[in-house]
């Protein structure tokens, strides 16, 4: 079963999220946390498969705790429920790579984006996906040719941070399944990475 930790530092709410989860067989909730700070002191005990995590609680917020969690445990899969359409807090949500971020009125939406991010995805609900592009734009901050990346190794690289698979980028870019293989090997090595999950990190630390 893929496992959940939920962090919320209301306690109606925690609730009504575990109910919702537990609905559906294929997961089960591992931890329930009050703050951010139980999350950091607990997750390496139970290391669930994704942290359902508010953002505006007591004491820690939910950005704090996500940044050192991923610090931590770069694996992690954060996906960010909140009532708080924030830019400053998508901003941050996306540059430290977060696996996704939805309003909490969108309760309809949890599972599927659970099962989802589970699957490798990066999901943005509506209200916030059609002001990512204009996000993206105003923040980048570095250029692809500062990490010896050329162009089409940086467009692969974007391609993976949005949890696209070697197949489907080869499909965009018209390359094959293999080619694009080789090319993420590639840029896996330039840029001492390990993982597409670290891929999809680095994009968003530096290019958003």
């Amino acid at each position: 079963m893929i496992s959940v930790s939920i962090v919320d530092d209301d306690p109606l709410v925690a609730g009504a999220l575990k109910t919702i989860i537990a609905a559906d067989g294929a997961f089960r909730v591992r931890s329930v946390e009050e703050s951010g700070e139980a999350l950091l002191q607990n997750y390496g005990k139970v290391r669930s498969d994704i942290v359902l995590m508010d953002i505006r609680m007591q004491g820690m917020t939910g950005i704090e705790a996500g940044k050192a969690l991923l610090n931590r445990y770069p694996e992690a899969r954060i996906l960010f429920l909140t009532t708080f359409s924030d830019d400053e807090y998508i901003v941050q949500a996306l540059k430290m790579g977060a696996a996704g971020y939805l309003l909490k009125q969108n309760y309809d939406c949890i599972l599927p984006a659970l099962h989802a991010v589970h699957a490798g995805q990066r999901i943005f609900g509506e209200a916030v996906a059609d002001r990512i592009p204009q996000l993206m734009q105003a923040g980048n901050k570095a250029s692809f040719t500062d990490f010896n990346l050329n162009e089409r190794e940086f467009t692969i690289l974007r391609h993976v941070a949005d949890g696209l698979s070697n197949r489907e980028i080869g499909e965009k870019i018209f390359l094959g399944e293999g080619t694009v293989r080789n090319y993420v090997s590639t840029i896996l090595e330039k840029l001492n990475l390990r993982d597409r999950t670290q891929l999809a990190v680095f994009y968003y630390r530096n290019f958003v």
